[in-house]
């Protein structure tokens, strides 16, 4: 029986090992959550960050649109230039646009053309219309459009003038709170430079302005053949003789007249002098004959 208890007593004995042995080992094999919680994380590569930001901003940032100024110039033959002109004129009020100045060359030689050069303006999304427009009128010789961007020079004058507007308004303030004559003469000397600045750069935004929203075309007509000077006739280079004999002797005339109000006006002067010379003339005489 003794035996048999020490059996039983060892059996325990090494089951409760075998069992300890298998929950340590369990145990120190799985990590804690408190490690697994505590892994580290990878770092970024360098500039990642900045490069993702960029790429953010860069599409919520809307890109602006260019502000240009356009000149288109054209050269178009044509059968009449004076009908022409006439067709420039309504296509420029139907285009809404301005007439700024016109130059027209009539032939003054057999072998030249009649020539018109014309300087519009038109706004400036009516500018490719009115260019198809015009160039219907005859042949297009040649025709080019130039642009230039000046959103820089635009947001250049916005900005200064947003600074001087706001010293003006300091200076205003400054002003209001100055106590002695001189010191507000000196702040009203300040402000009223930053004012006429002010009006200057405005007028230069403004002038940009309308150049961007109107775009100016100059447009030369040539006729397509050269006019010969028509023969006058006879009854017109008659009447013209007569015109110009009447008033070379209107002028002839005139002039008679002008030369009599100066020696009457003159003539006490004249009397003086051919008495004096008469007088002289006698006392030369009777000396002479005297000797």
């Amino acid at each position: 029986m003794q035996n048999a208890g020490k059996l039983i007593h060892k059996s325990g004995l090494l089951l409760s090992v075998l069992v300890g042995g298998v929950i340590f080992t369990s145990c120190g094999s799985a990590p804690p959550p408190e490690s697994q919680a505590l892994a580290p994380v990878p770092a970024p590569a360098p500039g990642a960050a900045d490069n993702v930001g960029q790429k953010v901003q860069a599409a919520q940032v809307p890109r602006s649109r260019p502000q240009l100024i356009k000149k288109a110039a054209m050269t178009v033959i044509v059968n009449s230039v004076d009908k022409s002109i006439e067709t420039v004129t309504q296509i420029i009020n139907r285009q809404q646009g301005d007439l700024i100045g016109l130059n027209e060359q009539q032939p003054t030689k057999e072998d030249s053309r009649h020539t018109a050069s014309i300087q519009l303006r038109v706004p400036q999304n009516l500018l490719e219309s009115t260019l198809e427009e015009l160039a219907k009128l005859g042949t297009v010789e040649n025709r080019n459009i130039t642009a230039e961007d000046v959103g820089s020079q635009l947001v250049d004058f916005q900005a200064r003038l947003t600074n001087l507007r706001k010293t003006e308004a300091n200076l205003q303030k400054i002003m209001d709170r100055a106590g002695s004559v001189r010191d507000i003469l000196s702040v009203a000397q300040e402000l009223s430079n930053v004012r006429q600045s002010i009006e200057q750069i405005y007028a230069q935004l403004k002038n940009l302005q309308n150049q961007i929203a109107y775009s100016t075309i100059t447009l030369k007509l040539e006729a397509a053949v050269s006019s010969s000077s028509p023969q006058r006739g006879v009854s017109s280079q008659v009447q013209e003789t007569w015109n110009n004999s009447t008033q070379s002797l209107g002028n002839f005339t005139v002039g008679l007249l002008k030369l009599g109000i100066w020696l009457m006006v003159y003539s006490p002067y004249l009397l003086i002098l051919a008495g004096g010379g008469y007088t002289f003339y006698r006392w030369r005489r009777n000396r002479v004959i005297s000797h």
